[in-house]
């Protein structure tokens, strides 16, 4: 089992956090929908996956119980992207970004319930000031209201997806590639069967990417998929499910910065905008401090044997 210390484990998170800055925009580079987007998305970096393990014969041996377990957290990740990119072309990039922020706040009753434990006080007000900061920021603006409902029910989507990762990497030994194959694999299936369902009953969703589509679906595939997960399931052996996604926070305001360069999106950026974000940033930062602090306070009791 791969096994990393605390700070490497935030290094690395912190770094997937700031490639997945870059994955908002790619839902007003591609002209397909949510669903197709999403699922082109994670055929490609399966596809990726499957070559290179077929090249290089290193195709680990998974139980069949784990390839459906698998297989279902890759299609809840596949429904997160899919309300996620729903969300970005009902609205704008920021509104779909800032939605994602509520992870932690899902994830803070979630990862409790399943695994068992004790709702954390700390992380309910932790994640409360993202909650503030979201309100602060569309201050019960309804112009996006359609965007918004989609991107809280993404939001749930990928705190769904976070924790199950993390429960399978309690309970496996596999190789964090694998594990990726197998999730963009099962994601893949979930997403093409409710991609022809949708196109089945309402067909009104194009299903063929263009030329250009593609350029870009293979630069998300490889770079803010493959790479991107690959971080945060090895991250998630050395930190809980609740900070990654709380870290995960950040994510909007590299989006942000981007959408406000490349796609003109300023219009939001105005005084409560900018308090909304301090708050999450400050979620965020409190956070990391905590998990800091944790392990030092853990090295410490390890080396002086105190008990």
């Amino acid at each position: 089992m791969e096994q990393t210390g605390t700070s490497e484990s935030l290094i690395k998170l912190h770094l997937s956090v700031l490639i997945a800055g870059t994955t908002g925009l790619y839902g007003r580079l591609i002209e397909l929908g949510g669903l197709a987007l999403s699922c082109y998305r994670m055929a490609l970096a399966a596809l990726v996956l499957w070559v290179a393990f077929a090249l290089t014969r290193r195709l680990e041996r998974v139980k069949a119980l784990d390839v459906w377990r698998l297989f279902v957290v890759g299609g809840a990740l596949g429904v997160h992207w899919a309300l996620f990119y729903a969300s970005i072309k009902a609205s704008n990039i920021s509104i779909g970004v800032v939605c994602f922020t509520l992870v932690g706040f899902f994830t803070a009753f979630l990862e409790p319930w399943l695994t068992h434990g004790r709702i954390s006080a700390r992380e309910i007000l932790v994640s409360g000031l993202t909650l503030v900061g979201v309100s602060l920021i569309f201050h019960l603006d309804t112009r996006y209201r359609t965007g918004i409902l989609l991107g809280v029910a993404s939001s749930l989507f990928g705190a769904i997806y976070t924790v199950s990762n993390k429960r399978l990497n309690g309970k496996t030994d596999y190789d964090s590639r694998t594990m990726v194959l197998y999730e963009m694999t099962g994601g893949t299936i979930v997403l093409g069967i409710l991609t022809a369902a949708y196109g089945a009953a309402f067909g009104s969703e194009r299903l063929l990417p263009t030329w250009g589509d593609m350029g870009w679906l293979g630069v998300c595939a490889v770079c803010s998929t493959i790479f991107l997960y690959l971080l945060q399931i090895q991250a998630l052996k050395g930190v809980s499910a609740f900070t990654v996604n709380l870290t995960n926070n950040l994510e909007p305001i590299y989006s942000i910065v981007l959408a406000m360069v490349f796609f003109d999106e300023a219009n939001e950026l105005n005084a409560t905008f900018a308090c909304g974000l301090g708050l999450i940033l400050l979620s965020v930062g409190i956070q990391t401090w905590s998990v800091v602090a944790s392990a030092r306070k853990a090295r410490r009791k390890a080396r002086y044997n105190i008990s």
